[in-house]
Formats: C-alpha cells, sequence, structure tokens
C-alpha cells in the first residue's frame, strides 16, 4: 500500500499549535505509512511600505521552517515549500506536484482571515474533490505557549548584553524570539553574516530563533515584520545616544506611537 498523502496548506497561521495537533491527528488516524507536505503561500503586504529585496519569501520561509520543525518534534517527518502568493494556485500547483490524499487548510477566525473571506475552502474542496480539515487558528491564544518577541538590532546585534537579556526573559517562561537586522552601511551579505552569528549564538544557549534581514530603515522593517511575524512584545538594541543613528531619528517614541506592543529599548554600550 502506498503511503497517504497529506496536504497542509497554511501562511500567517503556521507553527500554530491547534495546526500542529490537526496534522498529529491526521496522521494517527491514518496508521501505516504518512507522507506530510506543508506548503506555506508567500502573502503580501497590507501597508504601503516599502518591501526589501527577498523581504516577503524569507519571512514565509522562516515560518514554514517553525513548522517543519514543530512536526518533527511531534515526531512526524514533513517536507515543505514556499509557493505562489494566491492561496489557490498555490494548493493547486502542490497537489499536482505533490499528489494528495487529503488536505489540512489552516486560516486565521473568520473575521481576521481574507482566505475565507474569498471562500478558498469550498473552492479547493469543489476543485479537487479531496476531502478537506479546515483549521481555525487564533495565534493570540498560543500566548500561552510561548512568548513571542521580536529583536531589532544592528551593529549591537552580538552584544553580550543583549544576550543575556534574551537570556533573561527565557528564564522567565518560553520565549520564541524573531530578530531582525536592518540593512545599514554594509552590504546585504555582511547583514546576513552578522545575523547568522547571532542566530547561532541564541540557539547555543538554548533559545528558540529565527530571523532575517530587513529593510535599511529600522522604522520600515518594524512594520514588514509585525505583518509577516505574530508578536507580543519588542526589544531594541541601539547604541547610546548620539553614537545611535536610530536614537536620533527617535525610533524607540515611533515605534511606541505606531504599535500596541510593548517595546523594551536596550542600550548597549
Amino acid at each position: 500500500m502506498s503511503a497517504r498523502r497529506i496536504l497542509v496548506v497554511a501562511n500567517e497561521t503556521v507553527g500554530g499549535r491547534k495546526l500542529i495537533a490537526a496534522v498529529e491527528e491526521r496522521v494517527k488516524q491514518a496508521g501505516g505509512e504518512v507522507t506530510v507536505t506543508v506548503i506555506c503561500p508567500q502573502n503580501q503586504p497590507k501597508h504601503g511600505y516599502v518591501i526589501h529585496d527577498g523581504t516577503i519569501r524569507n519571512a514565509a520561509e522562516n515560518r514554514l521552517a517553525t513548522t517543519i520543525d514543530q512536526l518533527r518534534e511531534a515526531g512526524i517527518e514533513a517536507r515543505g515549500e514556499v509557493m505562489d502568493p494566491d492561496a489557490y494556485s498555490a494548493t493547486m500547483d502542490a497537489i499536482e506536484q505533490f499528489g494528495a490524499d487529503e488536505i489540512v487548510i489552516s486560516t486565521h477566525p473568520e473575521t481576521r482571515s481574507g482566505w475565507m473571506r474569498r471562500d478558498l475552502i469550498d473552492r479547493i474542496a469543489d476543485a479537487s474533490g479531496l476531502p478537506i480539515e479546515h483549521v481555525v487558528v487564533d495565534l493570540d491564544e498560543d500566548r500561552a505557549e510561548a512568548t513571542r518577541t521580536l529583536v531589532v538590532a544592528n551593529q549591537t546585534a552580538e552584544s553580550p548584553s543583549l544576550l543575556a537579556l534574551l537570556q533573561a526573559k527565557a528564564g522567565e517562561g518560553p520565549h520564541r524570539f524573531t530578530v531582525i537586522c536592518p540593512v545599514g552601511d554594509e552590504s546585504e551579505e555582511q547583514a546576513a553574516a552578522r545575523l547568522a552569528g547571532v542566530l547561532e549564538r541564541l540557539r547555543g544557549a538554548g533559545l528558540d530563533a529565527i530571523g532575517q534581514v530587513m529593510h535599511p530603515d529600522p522604522f520600515t522593517a518594524i512594520q514588514n515584520a509585525l505583518q509577516f511575524y505574530a508578536v507580543d512584545e519588542i526589544v531594541i538594541s541601539t547604541l547610546p545616544g548620539e553614537r545611535s543613528g536610530w536614537l536620533r531619528g527617535n525610533l524607540i517614541e515611533r515605534v511606541e506611537s505606531s504599535t500596541s506592543k510593548p517595546v523594551e529599548h536596550v542600550v548597549v554600550g
């Protein structure tokens, strides 16, 4: 008997507890050999901020990687792919490319879900003829599992004091860290190398961390990140006083006034 193929379709809700639990249950019910493929359609920005090249895809790749890791922690081997921004086209392409015997589609609650407003579930069911399980994931409910912290840093990203702060937060309770490094007066490759070093240190310290290089303007980078990641709090790390261009540009005050998230400012000497 060939393996039963489960196709999981999710974007901003990938990694949600209810989605992971639903996939676990589907695998259990299938019995025998099962293949799980997770596809993540890229989302489009909701606001008019400038999007740095590759930002949307990199964010989708980060969310997808988080989900694959969580499934593996649950004992489920899964593969994944970032797909076309149109969820319907992405799903139909994935059925043709990977095959599927059933589909699990994860969305936000109805009042916040663009997919549900576009009748995505019914359209895919009609076109594919496959059984579909619709999982509604409220990311706000997932706060009970872990606090999701957005960390914003550039020149100070590798400072021991920032690492110590994040370790202290993790010691208070489960945290998931998303580190964004706006490209400063350097190449994107240099920023990416710095970010890789930061993530290696955080993971080496036992912290759950992902990250990406973002738009050079830190305010724009933060607004973009808030569209792509679930965030409960923001930590911004800067140089002190007049040495910090971010502080000269009133970054902390601008972020505080533009979001309802708690903002913590860390000064690194």
